[in-house]
């Protein structure tokens, strides 16, 4: 079994993403559940960035594109 490096705070983000779950059920788009999770997660002190953008490089070149995932 792989051992967590950050146990506690995997918990804690698993149990919000459950939380959740619980309250809007199955059926919405991403983006629905993408504001359910910043609000829960601000609701319970979990501190995020969300959509925050990501400048991507290859070989030493900056990329036109960006990475912006869905939380940082």
């Amino acid at each position: 079994m792989i051992e967590l490096i950050y146990k506690e705070e995997s918990y804690k983000i698993i149990g919000a993403c459950f939380e959740v779950y619980k309250e809007m059920g199955c059926g919405f788009l991403e983006p629905v559940y993408q504001e359910c999770l910043e609000k829960e997660l601000t609701l319970q002190g979990i501190p995020f960035d969300a959509q925050k953008i990501v400048a991507l490089n290859y070989k030493g070149q900056k990329l036109d594109k960006v990475y912006k995932p869905d939380f940082f």
